[in-house]
């Protein structure tokens, strides 16, 4: 797993090797009201469980046709409202439906795109999506404004098979975010306008093979404040003799530096395990002789048989100082989980794959869709 800082690599690499895949990943969160978005563009959808069936089937038998990423593209829109999922939109589908920019930096599914203005250092997202299970349409309009870029690279030093690579670019620390996002549909067929005004994060993640042939498990988190903001990533590998991959990168807003540790200590406690979620530990611990963090991952957004989200309190130490109380965001992901055909069923609940019927996505929006009703 490389890391790299470099903007050039947000392009598209039109990755053409079997179970390959590539994905853009924004969040960013309003505080104030209580909101917090993510969205990501996917050219090759490493969790797609059709992606990974299709994979299997290639890698056993050999004749069938292989599993390109551009037959497997997909975007996905998560909305949070007062710490509680309010839409999880995840659509998946073939040729024709994805496109990117091959002058520069941009990628769109169907009416859903990103592009970079370099002169002024900004992303604009454009969002326009129907959800029919859920009698949902979206449209949103938001703008990253860059706060800072950082310079920073690490080559992975674990040998791997020749020619493959998996890599993570970390674009954008820190944004202000502002825009809009119009929901119609709620409540029998009324609409809705959010205004947003916010903090941001966009990185970037690429791999020329499925991810969890090399990746068991990770770990990652932002946080910002008044004083400190904060990343932190640490990697363990399916190969009991490769070395885990760990960084934690923090700026000081009264000294404006930005500093990364990329040698550190992990600990992990307080586990828990759901029939739907993976193995975790609630409570993180990474240290080193110059700081250590503290992540207890107090409640999940989000949650999945591979993939957990969180709303989580983080504490710092650092140069003699505690600082206790920081509120963030944090991901724990299990990709290995992805090989289990009986967790590949209940994926299927998620994803609105382009002409695959599915009883799972249609039984699970449907008591969505119930859900919401009574809640009104």
């Amino acid at each position: 797993m490389n890391i790299t800082t470099e903007s050039q690599q947000e392009v598209w690499h039109d990755l053409q090797k079997p179970g390959a895949y590539e994905w853009w990943y924004f969040d960013a969160e309003d505080k104030v009201r209580g909101i917090s978005v993510v969205l990501i563009w996917f050219s090759g959808f490493p969790f797609s469980p059709y992606y990974m069936q299709r994979y299997d089937e290639w890698k056993r038998s050999g004749s069938k046709a292989m599993p390109l990423p551009s037959e497997h593209a997909g975007f996905s829109f998560q909305l949070y409202e007062q710490g509680r999922e309010t839409l999880n939109f995840i659509r998946e589908g073939g040729l024709g439906l994805f496109h990117a920019d091959r002058e520069g930096i941009g990628i769109g599914f169907e009416n859903n795109r990103f592009s970079y203005d370099k002169e002024s250092d900004e992303y604009r997202l454009d969002i326009d999506f129907s959800f029919p299970s859920r009698n949902r349409q979206v449209r949103a309009g938001l703008l990253f404004r860059t706060c800072r870029r950082v310079c920073y690279a690490k080559k992975d030093r674990n040998s791997v098979e020749p020619g493959s690579c998996h890599q993570w670019l970390l674009s954008v620390p820190k944004a202000d975010v502002s825009g809009f996002i119009d929901i119609t549909g709620e409540n029998g067929g009324g609409s809705r306008h959010i205004g947003f005004s916010g903090d941001g994060y966009h990185d970037h993640n690429l791999g020329t093979m499925p991810m969890q042939e090399y990746i068991s498990r990770w770990y990652w988190g932002r946080a910002f404040s008044d004083r400190y903001d904060l990343i932190y990533y640490m990697v363990f590998f399916r190969n009991g003799g490769f070395r885990p991959l760990s960084l934690l990168m923090l700026h000081d807003n009264m000294e404006e530096k930005s500093s990364v540790i990329d040698s550190l200590q992990f600990n992990e406690r307080d586990y828990a395990v759901g029939l739907f979620s993976p193995p975790h530990g609630r409570t993180l611990e990474l240290f080193s002789s110059d700081a250590s963090v503290t992540i207890s991952q107090k409640k999940a957004l989000d949650a999945g048989p591979f993939y957990l989200r969180f709303a989580s309190n983080i504490s710092l130490r650092i140069g003699g100082e505690q600082l206790n109380g920081i509120s963030g965001i944090s991901e724990y992901l299990n990709p290995v989980r992805l090989q289990s055909r009986f967790m590949r069923f209940f994926t299927r609940s998620r994803v609105w794959r382009e002409g695959q019927p599915s009883f799972m996505y249609d039984s699970y929006n449907y008591f969505k869709g119930r859900s919401d009703w009574f809640k009104r």
